[in-house]
């Protein structure tokens, strides 16, 4: 907090000190009991007390009036945002939009792309294992290696991949 904003802050809390109390039971009675709502209209009241540097000094009067004025058009305006833009209340969720599959194909691509940077020995495993969906022995037995070897390789393979698409840009 700077020197110039530490006034107005201290202003603020008097406002708020003084008069949330009043404001808040205004309000909820304007809502017709809603006090989660209503504490919400309370601090966007405050907010824009705080955006209007002449509420802050009283010594011209009392800042009630001009709180419970702006308190009540945000009710106001809440009120009738909801009339042109009611809620649809439905017993089902909406459907979700068709996937036209435009992005497992950009990310089909960025694997391709970063197992073509493999070496050959890490590539194939993968190929065997996560797209060929071979288990560590099957994948040992088609390649020609030890079991070990493939979960070594599996391994460092992985993680080179992982490499090799965050260089290109990764997948969202």
């Amino acid at each position: 907090m700077n020197a110039a904003t530490a006034p107005d802050d201290r202003l603020l809390r008097e406002l708020h000190d003084e008069h949330a109390a009043a404001l808040w039971a205004f309000v909820v009675g304007l809502l017709g009991g809603d006090q989660a709502k209503a504490q919400d209209v309370v601090q966007e009241t405050f907010v824009r007390a705080w955006r209007t540097p002449k509420v802050l000094d009283q010594s011209r009067g009392s800042a009630r009036g001009w709180l419970f004025t702006v308190a009540r058009r945000i009710v106001i305006d809440d009120w009738r945002r909801a009339v042109r833009r009611p809620e649809l209340v439905t017993a089902e969720p909406p459907e979700r939009s068709a996937d036209d599959g435009a992005q497992q194909v950009v990310e089909r691509q960025v694997v391709l792309s970063a197992l073509r940077m493999l070496s050959a020995e890490h590539r194939e495993v993968l190929v065997e294992c996560y797209f060929g969906g071979l288990s560590v022995a099957e994948a040992a037995a088609k390649l020609g290696v030890p079991p070990g070897t493939v979960k070594s390789r599996s391994h460092y393979a992985l993680h080179a991949l992982r490499e090799a698409i965050n260089d290109i840009g990764g997948i969202e």
